[in-house]
């Protein structure tokens, strides 16, 4: 028996081992990458790109979305609705990349603050309350001062989505017991 197996699993064996001997795919013509060509008359292996080409998911026309304007201005609406989901995404984004600077709060008083670094302005005075939303993109986007751009590091909805926080955390500093629904008002009265 022993021989029998022996017999039969050697010519599989030499097949395996015949079709592994093929260098065609080691040898084929090809260029090393910017190697010099004689086949192309300005004597480069790469082609350039066509005048025009965008890589594929990189067409980003909607300027809007994608710049935080409306033509030449700062957008003063958010290019998608403002949902619950938004917001607790922002609010995640928010303490993850903003709140060591910024604060919890917005307030400019984070972590890094109180380590000497420089203090950031407020969310809440006057000028960034009254500020367009398209001008807090444009600042997550670019950066601004001191403040470096976090353009590849929090993907754009991501970035709405923090300034939807923003926004939010900017109304819960002024609010008023007005600014509660009538429901909630009465269940917040009834606390002790």
């Amino acid at each position: 028996m022993r021989r029998s197996v022996l017999h039969g699993g050697a010519p599989v064996l030499l097949c395996l081992l015949a079709a592994g001997c093929r260098q065609d795919m080691h040898d084929q013509p090809k260029y090393k990458p910017l190697a010099a060509s004689t086949f192309f008359e300005d004597g480069r292996s790469a082609r350039p790109l066509v005048p025009g080409t965008v890589a594929r998911g990189h067409l980003k026309v909607d300027q809007h979305l994608y710049a935080g304007r409306m033509g030449n201005e700062p957008a003063t609406t958010f290019p998608f609705a403002v949902t619950r989901a938004v917001l607790e995404r922002g609010r995640e984004r928010y303490n993850i990349f903003c709140a060591p600077c910024h604060g919890a709060l917005g307030d400019g008083e984070g972590m890094v603050v109180k380590r000497g670094f420089r203090h950031p302005p407020s969310f809440h005075i006057d000028r960034l309350r009254e500020a367009p939303v398209g001008h807090y993109f444009d600042v997550i986007t670019n950066g601004f001062g001191a403040m470096a751009s976090y353009a590849s590091r929090i993907p754009t909805e991501d970035r709405w989505a923090i300034i939807a926080y923003v926004r939010a955390l900017q109304l819960s500093q002024r609010a008023t017991l007005a600014d509660v629904p009538a429901e909630e008002r009465k269940r917040l009265e009834r606390l002790p």
